[in-house]
């Protein structure tokens, strides 16, 4: 799996970025990669989502953009202080993306894990729960069998941001990040712990 860094991208940016290594990979040009980036703030819209689910643009005098997007899921935010990992890889021999996105749930609680924090799944929904509080929200695309996309780990991002949208359709607005944890931990020691159980879970066959 090869790794891609950025301190910080465009969301459109990061969007034309995975079109090219999906393109690559169906040619054989390219492997299996994981993307870790930040993304100025932005409101994605999903497949299953709509604009209805953005109630502000505007919060504390920042205006926020608007993106609509190919992943599945509904509405989320993207800003500085997550951490977004995109995963592209090749699941033509499993067709399996239910694997694939338990495997990007897992790659996130065993990262939490390592800095004792107690992550799961919940029935409310994909993504990476702490108690009833999501801390991780993921969305998938997939083509030809080549998934792109991924999961977003909020480690210090503005909290009150998520209060603009529906988030996952969710009314409550229920998110939460590590530092509100209480665990005030810097992007790089997340990183190296991620990439670690990167490798491991989408190297090996479940």
């Amino acid at each position: 799996m090869q790794i891609i860094r950025h301190h910080m991208q465009d969301y459109p940016d990061s969007v034309i970025e995975q079109e090219a290594i999906v393109s690559e990979i169906l040619t054989d040009a390219s492997q299996s990669t994981l993307i870790l980036t930040e993304h100025p703030p932005v409101f994605t819209i999903g497949t299953s989502g709509s604009e209805q689910d953005i109630l502000h643009r505007e919060i504390d005098g920042e205006e926020i953009a608007i993106f609509p997007t190919g992943r599945g899921g509904e509405v989320t935010y993207h800003g500085p202080g997550q951490l977004v990992c995109y995963v592209i890889a090749d699941l033509s021999a499993e067709k399996d993306l239910h694997k694939h996105v338990w495997r990007l749930e897992e790659m996130v609680i065993r990262t939490l894990a390592d800095f004792n924090i107690q992550a799961d799944r919940n029935p409310r929904g994909i993504g990476v729960w702490v108690n009833d509080l999501k801390i991780a929200a993921a969305g998938v695309r997939c083509r030809k069998w080549i998934s792109f996309h991924g999961i977003a780990l909020n480690i210090h991002p503005n909290l009150k941001h998520f209060s603009g949208i529906v988030p996952c359709g969710m009314h409550d607005t229920p998110v939460t990040s590590m530092h509100a944890l209480g665990c005030e931990i810097d992007r790089t020691a997340v990183e190296n712990t991620l990439i670690s159980h990167a490798k491991t879970l989408f190297s090996t066959p479940l």
